[in-house]
């Protein structure tokens, strides 16, 4: 399960049983997280969180990443069995956004924000999937 953390929304990503392809899932606000997880995990195993950390072109924490760390703290304590990894999610909505252009959805629908979070932690997810393929 992948998670593109924003102070006003949150994407979240799964993939199959088998761990090749990453699929959205939903975007959901911060303040629901931790029940929307709580009724995730009664139903579906997770294996490891993946969270993307956003990062400055040089390679510093960007001013956002503090919200990430607290993030990722408390899915820590609250969840201790499941492994947390963190992938570099520079240009990730960069890229969605691209990816959601050329994909002829109408002007409104590529608009959403939500939408764009959701690929963000898809291609989070994918990118984490891809690397222990190697």
């Amino acid at each position: 399960m992948a998670f593109d953390y924003g102070t006003k929304r949150i994407g979240i990503a799964v993939s199959d049983s088998m761990q090749i392809i990453a699929s959205p899932l939903t975007t959901i606000h911060p303040e629901g997280i931790w029940k929307f997880l709580s009724d995730y995990l009664a139903g579906e195993q997770v294996e490891t969180f993946v969270i993307g950390r956003p990062k400055q072109l040089d390679g510093t924490a960007s001013g956002s990443d503090q919200h990430v760390v607290g993030f990722s703290r408390k899915l820590r304590k609250t969840y201790p069995n499941i492994p947390i990894v963190e992938v570099d999610e520079r240009f990730t909505s960069k890229i969605a956004s691209r990816a959601i252009a050329q994909s002829g959805m109408k002007k409104s629908k590529r608009q959403d924000k939500g939408l764009i979070d959701k690929v963000s932690a898809v291609l989070i997810l994918q990118t984490y999937m891809d690397s222990k393929s190697y």
